[in-house]
């Protein structure tokens, strides 16, 4: 059921009686009405989406991280293939990995991952979840706010409304 049927957009996140990690991780945060709205959602769609959820974050890695490049390339990759069309395995496969190779080479990775996952969107739709999962990850280890966190997840939700209304009309 959506958001606009009764259910409320907060219930895109679990419970708040589950610890932040289990309510913010890749099986917590895909609620049904999240999960009926991606699986609505043409890919492209999904593509802008995952990019937008990951811009949010990427500046907390970018100020630490100025030389490290890999998580912006990963973004322009799946731009580039929003707007040629142009789909090359290798190319979008060594932007993610680039990516998460980045994250994983920091304690704040969360942004780096959140980009290499929405690179990936160019080649499976539904990793632009993904995408805001680490991007909400990357909020809540920046403010230590669960709240934030929240409030971030909704966004993710309207805005994913939003571009498909804007899309689709």
């Amino acid at each position: 059921m959506l958001p606009s049927q009764g259910r409320e957009a907060s219930s895109i996140l679990v419970p708040r009686s589950q610890p932040m990690t289990k309510r913010i991780g890749l099986l917590h945060f895909l609620t049904p009405a999240l999960n009926e709205l991606v699986m609505q959602t043409d890919q492209k769609i999904l593509a802008r989406w995952a990019i937008d959820c990951a811009e949010r974050v990427l500046p907390y890695f970018e100020q630490k991280y100025p030389k490290d490049k890999r998580p912006h390339v990963a973004l322009e990759t799946l731009q580039n293939w929003i707007d040629t069309g142009v789909f090359s395995m290798k190319v979008i496969r060594k932007a993610s990995l680039d990516a998460h190779a980045a994250s994983r080479q920091v304690p704040e990775g969360e942004p780096a991952r959140a980009c290499g996952q929405a690179v990936a969107t160019a080649h499976v739709p539904r990793h632009a979840i993904g995408s805001a999962i680490y991007a909400s990850k990357a909020i809540y280890e920046d403010t230590h706010s669960q709240e934030e966190a929240e409030v971030e997840g909704k966004w993710y939700y309207q805005h994913l409304k939003e571009l498909n209304s804007i899309i689709k009309t």
